[in-house]
């Protein structure tokens, strides 16, 4: 069964994230930033990759901020992020993930990320690479010059690679999987269906009483 992806995000290999890189050296921003407020009133997913990072990507009239890094055209096309330490701090809304992948953003590399972030950003497979600072440092130099670098990101050798930089970095066994395996949270649930339908059975055949109890009582509640 198909994982659940979100609206627009295009499938890739699973072992290899390869994408411009652009430089966001900002430390701690935070969720409010990355994913303004206002682009919240929705009833889907549609449509966020409007509002990334939208007061540093346009001005009060709404026209784009030549400076900005994402609005420049050596960076047109960036997939992966070089950022500051404490990305995605603040609130935990999960649109500023769904956001920066509809915009194209595969992975984040980063010294640190905001707890309740990496969580959200993990389970909708949005890659986040943590690493010392000195290789952050140098990332953001490399990706920083005249003509940006590429990033690869191998999750089989588990190195992130650009220009003559090679670093690894480490990862949880459950979040490798499931980006090596297509999955997000639903679907790497799935992946265990009979393993949990089988702990149901013992679980009910030990307790029998505690099976459907709900739909019981709501059957007496009715009669």
């Amino acid at each position: 069964m198909p994982d659940a992806m979100p609206d627009s995000i295009p499938d890739h290999d699973s072992d290899l994230i390869t994408a411009l890189g652009a430089p966001l050296p900002i430390g701690n921003l935070d969720t409010d930033q990355i994913m303004p407020k206002q682009f919240l009133r929705i009833i889907d997913k549609a449509g966020l990759d409007r509002g990334l990072l939208y007061d540093m990507r346009f001005d009060a009239q709404g026209a784009p901020r030549l400076e900005f890094v994402l609005n420049q055209p050596r960076y047109q096309g960036a997939g992966v992020l070089v950022a500051g330490p404490n990305f995605g701090c603040g609130s935990s809304r999960e649109h500023a993930v769904w956001g920066l992948q509809q915009f194209g953003i595969r992975a984040v590399i980063a010294p640190s990320f905001g707890e309740i972030f990496y969580s959200n950003a993990m389970n909708n497979r949005l890659l986040l690479v943590m690493l010392p600072q000195a290789q952050v440092d140098a990332l953001m130099a490399v990706v920083s010059r005249d003509v940006p670098a590429q990033i690869d990101i191998d999750l089989a050798a588990m190195t992130v690679s650009a220009g003559p930089l090679r670093f690894a970095f480490t990862l949880a066994e459950r979040h490798r999987t499931m980006f090596r395996q297509g999955l997000d949270m639903i679907g790497a649930t799935l992946a265990q269906s009979s393993q949990i339908a089988g702990f149901a059975r013992r679980h009910h055949h030990a307790q029998p009483w505690l099976q459907d109890v709900a739909a019981k009582t709501m059957a007496r509640l009715s009669a």
